[in-house]
């Protein structure tokens, strides 16, 4: 019997959570799977001096559990109602925690494969092209991370794609969850790399083809794209081919890492539309 894989869905009840959720849902709709609703109720404010003995403020606390816990227990009604499938297991937990430290101890404890969440705060101010719950999440949970645009309507992955500079020494745990995406849905991934008129390294080249070796029973292609800059490549690539998915390596050095973290303002030629797998190396 296949182990059961573990999904964690962190909810803030908007509806962009929800959509990102019904997404995990369609995406693995032939797996068994748990999927992990998870709320978590920190008051902003929160402080030791916060939880002092103070029976109003006690109840402050426990007037958010029991939001959470009612709100995760219409969702679960809601899923069970609307998708009804026998593959899926739903696990609730609400959580008096900050939703960066309750992702990364459930991701210890549980073993968790995905974490699937929607790419805008309750806000969902149009120019932030993440919110910033999101970017912390990328930033420092080790688990590969899907994030769902609140406007995007799920779509099979047909077609994958993703750059890389080929600077990266590939190995089972990093490419392994695209290939399971590619497997499952017969995607083809297109492998976009960016130069600026030099040759690959010997490094690169070997990277290059260890890539090859993990994809041979998957469709793929590989996209070479000369002096011009990375979100150029990439919004330039889904202008002239329908891409489903869009996935990036984050190590120290990586490109993802310039792009998304070191400005403050998420400085990125376009707006992302399609759901983004991003994978800790």
């Amino acid at each position: 019997m296949k182990p059961i894989k573990k999904i964690l869905l962190p909810t803030d009840f908007s509806d962009n959570s929800w959509n990102a959720i019904k997404y995990a849902l369609e995406l693995f709709k032939h797996e068994a799977c748990n999927f992990f609703l998870l709320n978590t109720y920190m008051p902003k404010i929160y402080s030791v001096e916060y939880v002092s003995i103070d029976a109003a403020k006690f109840g402050v606390i426990d007037g958010l559990r029991e939001v959470s816990e009612t709100k995760l227990n219409e969702m679960n009604t809601r899923i069970v109602k609307e998708f009804h499938n026998p593959n899926h297991l739903f696990t609730q937990i609400s959580s008096l925690n900050t939703l960066v430290d309750e992702l990364r101890e459930l991701q210890k404890t549980e073993d968790i494969s995905y974490i699937i969440m929607g790419s805008k705060g309750a806000t969902g101010a149009k120019e932030i092209l993440f919110g910033s719950n999101t970017v912390h999440v990328f930033k420092h949970v080790r688990c590969p991370v899907l994030a769902v645009p609140s406007s995007f309507t799920f779509e099979t992955p047909h077609d994958i794609l993703f750059p890389s500079d080929y600077e990266i020494a590939f190995h089972d745990k990093l490419v392994s969850p695209i290939m399971e995406i590619a497997r499952k849905h017969h995607s083809r991934v297109n492998f976009l790399h960016v130069s600026y008129g030099s040759e690959l390294s010997k490094k690169q080249e070997k990277n290059k083809q260890k890539l090859e070796s993990y994809f041979e029973k998957t469709a793929y292609l590989f996209h070479e794209v000369s002096n011009q800059n990375v979100t150029g490549a990439i919004a330039d690539f889904q202008s002239r081919y329908r891409v489903n998915l869009l996935v990036m390596i984050k190590s120290k050095h990586s490109f993802f890492e310039n792009l998304f973290f070191k400005s403050i303002t998420n400085q990125i030629g376009y707006h992302l539309n399609i759901p983004l797998l991003v994978i800790p190396a």
